[in-house]
């Protein structure tokens, strides 16, 4: 067998995540789809080893994926986590971070504010962070 087969932990779930991904993130789903999926398949695991298992042989990374800096901020890194198994050649997908903003991004439009998503639970603290860290990157 020649590469790594991709495959999902839950398909319906990762489905959703990185269609919201490509929605409000199109340089991180590109990076993914175009660059890391293929460097996967052929074996090359990128971003950070998180954890190991010698029992199942099995290998968890973490992938930072380029985001914007005010998102970053605001939500967290975007990161694509997923196993390694080795033995078996498979490349099991888990999930795609920060889940939360992203998954409610999926199910109904999310509003901007200065470029940047918002929830409409935490609106209100969510354009405080965004203010608080425009004003401190302007100085």
């Amino acid at each position: 067998m020649k590469g790594f087969i991709l495959d999902y932990i839950n398909e319906n779930e990762f489905r959703k995540l990185e269609r919201a991904l490509k929605k409000y993130n199109m340089l991180a789903f590109k990076k993914l789809n175009f660059e890391y999926y293929p460097s996967l398949r052929n074996g090359k695991f990128v971003g950070e080893l998180m954890s190991s298992d010698q029992k199942k042989k099995t290998e968890t990374y973490e992938l930072k994926l380029p985001s914007d800096h005010l998102f970053t901020q605001v939500h967290g890194e975007v990161k694509l986590r997923y196993i390694v198994y080795k033995e078996q050649n498979i490349v099991m997908l888990d999930t795609i971070m920060p889940t939360d903003i992203l998954l409610e991004g999926h199910v109904a439009e999310l509003s901007t504010y200065k470029g940047v998503m918002i929830s409409k639970a935490n609106a209100d603290k969510e354009k405080f962070m965004i203010n608080l860290f425009s004003a401190m990157d302007d100085k």
